[in-house]
């Protein structure tokens, strides 16, 4: 999953995405790991995940992991090429989904581009050059989807409909995630809208605070994203200490709790944004490791995220909700008082289950 943090320049992005660069080497068992200079790896912690390994004597655990891109600042007619917009537009259609890192912080030696803060004036800004990228991309599409769907062409015809009802949103000033894909459409083959990505605020707050701007709330409510707050700057300082001195800067500064730490919201709350439930999995040599899929896939969709061969040879999973497998104490246990079951490829997988797929070679 990748996901593009996107804003107005000096919203503090990259302080967000240093931050998330180098929180990770404080994780035990994994680091986070750049892999070009604005790509970052990063672990979703499950504290689930913890407590079924501690339960097994697990000599491993693995989290699964979130790609964080951090997109260059964009600012009013990057649709138009200013800011060498047009670039940084297209690394976002990259993106399966949106961080929007908007300002809230009140630094005089931090610049602000427009000359003074304003959360709903940045937001309004960002957004009205996201729609403008698309509408430009849908009209472009519609002139040659027209002329196919001319000649008869259904597939033609379906995504002419289409087309056309989002550009009419696109044109009010609407994102386009307000239209729903036809299941007939082959999405593959047509735009990759940005405003169709599922978007999470980020609130960067003052130091020592996490009260969002009530309009940064509002206008998430109202577009139907998750929001959370961070100080960006304390956060990007913190990842230069250990744990401890962390820990009680963290408390002095008020800045979130060793148990819920601003940086992992803002980690689940990317990975909510695609509807994403998690399944554990306890492999050879008690390797504990968690992993996620789109709600309401399958025990074979799962075994396919754990590798391809386990999906061509799926036979059966055995399955159990990890909370059943912590109160049995085991799965000698989960098995003698029936908690433990056989389903096969067609059962729906749900959040915290933990799962082992048998299958042939």
């Amino acid at each position: 999953m990748k996901v593009g943090i996107v804003g107005m320049p000096n919203a503090g992005k990259s302080s967000l995405f240093n931050a998330l660069t180098s929180a990770g080497a404080e994780a035990a068992n994994y680091p986070f790991t750049t892999i070009e200079p604005n790509i970052a790896i990063v672990p979703v912690e499950d504290a689930r995940l913890t407590e079924v390994s501690v339960m097994i004597g697990a000599s491993d655990i693995v989290a699964d992991t979130i790609a964080f891109h951090d997109i260059a600042g964009l600012v009013r007619g990057a649709s138009e090429g200013e800011g060498l917009g047009n670039k940084f537009l297209a690394n976002i259609r990259e993106t399966d989904a949106i961080i929007h890192v908007v300002r809230a912080h009140h630094d005089e030696n931090i610049l602000h581009p427009e000359g003074s803060v304003d959360p709903a004036r940045d937001i309004e800004t960002i957004e009205t050059e996201l729609v403008y990228a698309d509408l430009e991309q849908v009209e472009r599409r519609l002139e040659r989807v027209v002329r196919t769907a001319r000649g008869g062409d259904r597939a033609a015809v379906v995504e002419q409909s289409w087309l056309e009802a989002v550009r009419d949103e696109l044109q009010a000033g609407r994102p386009a995630r307000g239209v729903p894909v036809p299941g007939a459409m082959d999405r593959s083959q047509s735009v990759q809208l940005i405003t169709a990505k599922p978007v999470l605020f980020v609130a960067n707050v003052d130091e020592g605070s996490d009260e969002i701007p009530p309009e940064v709330v509002a206008h998430a409510e109202a577009v139907g994203a998750g929001v959370v707050s961070v100080s960006s700057r304390i956060e990007s300082e913190l990842r230069e200490m250990d744990d401890e001195e962390a820990a009680e800067m963290r408390t002095e500064l008020g800045a979130g709790t060793s148990t819920d730490p601003p940086l992992q919201r803002v980690v689940r709350g990317a990975f909510s944004l695609l509807d994403q439930i998690a399944f554990f999995t306890v492999g050879t040599g008690k390797r504990a490791q968690s992993w996620h899929l789109r709600r309401g896939s399958t025990a074979w969709h799962a075994a396919g995220e754990i590798h391809s061969d386990i999906q061509r040879g799926f036979v059966r999973a055995e399955v159990i909700p990890y909370d059943k497998l912590l109160e049995a104490g085991g799965y000698s246990a989960a098995r003698d008082v029936g908690t433990l079951r056989l389903e096969g490829r067609d059962y729906v997988v749900r959040d915290g289950d933990v799962i082992t797929v048998k299958f042939t070679p």
